[in-house]
């Protein structure tokens, strides 16, 4: 949580860096219940570590909640905080799926990460925390194999 209290309500600053964006969680309504909650970002942007040419995807978040929930204003200023960060593709979505582990310790995550083409070659990056909870209903992520994806 950032100091002071959530980033909800309250005008906060985006933040200029990831490391320096805070993600708030916020107590989970239904700690008794498994059920997915699903974050899309469809116009998330960060910048090519070598060339510093902007890099756009489309990132699904999926997670289980355990005692937390991410608070979504917060993740908006993380996501944020990579427009004017440099990292390759694999690096931003398996930070993006760490941080919100460490933050909120979720029963389960996976995040998509669907980069549009760079150099050509769009490179789709796909990680989860291991196997979902048994019964969770999981759909599919959405997003089609690229195909001038949009």
């Amino acid at each position: 949580m950032s100091e002071g209290g959530l980033q909800l309500g309250r005008q906060v600053a985006p933040p200029t860096t990831p490391e320096d964006a805070v993600l708030d969680p916020v107590p989970n309504p239904h700690p008794d219940t498994l059920y997915v909650a699903r974050y899309v970002a469809p116009e998330f942007t960060s910048l090519c570590p070598v060339t510093g040419q902007p890099d756009f995807a489309h990132l699904v978040i999926d997670y289980v909640p355990d005692q937390f929930l991410v608070e979504s204003k917060s993740l908006k200023l993380y996501l944020t905080s990579f427009r004017n960060h440099g990292a390759f593709h694999e690096g931003c979505t398996i930070d993006i799926g760490k941080k919100i582990i460490a933050t909120i310790k979720p029963h389960w995550l996976r995040i998509g990460g669907y980069w549009y083409p760079r150099g050509g070659l769009p490179i789709d990056v796909f990680w989860q925390t291991g196997v979902p909870p048994e019964g969770v209903w999981l759909p599919d992520q959405g997003v089609a194999a690229y195909r001038g994806r949009g």
